[in-house]
């Protein structure tokens, strides 16, 4: 008689493709920071110098914090319990949208995600008389963004079927180290406080 082998879980919803597709989110996110967002051309009246090239981390610093928050909260999920992955389903959430909302300021108003910059070559705050040009940088950062955040509803959609980690779960125990375990009388958080406090050690009972 043959037997049918057990059915997995869809690639979906499988432990490593979310946290490895959140994480390259993340990654994607974060580098479009480190490439050029605006290219700035100034008037030749202000000072003799060259074009200014914007980098995403000068236009939108926002953008860099949040991508490395979404970062580290994707890792984190791989090893975080049940509980532990709808907080971090928030973060995800909120960073998404930290990410995609940082990112249409500069495409809705590049003159002000270019100010610093200029201010920096000509020595005066403000882009007047600049002619600011947007790459496709900023685009891209605000649709990472945005799939971040679908990322985060996606992770709790799929590790509800995910096991619990046994390298962090207890263990519980056996033999000598049950049997007296059991025959510990059990003690409430003053009684260890006053045994703390008395310098004495609180779990030893003997």
């Amino acid at each position: 008689m043959s037997t049918k082998p057990a059915a997995t879980a869809p690639r979906w919803r499988r432990k490593s493709t979310v946290v490895l597709g959140t994480v390259l989110l993340g990654a994607a996110a974060f580098g479009t920071t480190t490439q050029t967002w605006l290219d700035v051309v100034l008037p030749q009246a202000a000072v003799e110098t060259g074009d200014i090239a914007v980098a995403g981390n000068e236009a939108a610093t926002a953008v860099t914090a949040f991508a490395v928050v979404a970062l580290a909260a994707a890792l984190a999920a791989s090893i975080a319990g049940k509980v532990a992955r709808w907080i971090i389903a928030a973060v995800l959430l909120v960073a998404g949208i930290g990410i995609a909302t940082a990112s249409l300021s500069v495409i809705t108003d590049p003159a002000q995600g270019a100010a610093g910059a200029v201010g920096k070559a000509i020595g005066v705050s403000g882009s007047a008389g600049a002619e600011i040009t947007l790459t496709a940088m900023p685009y891209l950062a605000a649709a990472a963004g945005a799939m971040i955040a679908l990322a985060a509803v996606w992770l709790v959609a799929a590790s509800r079927t995910w096991a619990a980690s046994r390298r962090y779960a207890a263990q519980p125990a056996t033999g000598a180290a049950a049997k007296e375990a059991s025959t510990q009388p059990p003690i409430d958080e003053i009684d260890s406080w006053d045994r703390f406090t008395k310098g004495e050690d609180p779990t030893n009972f003997r």
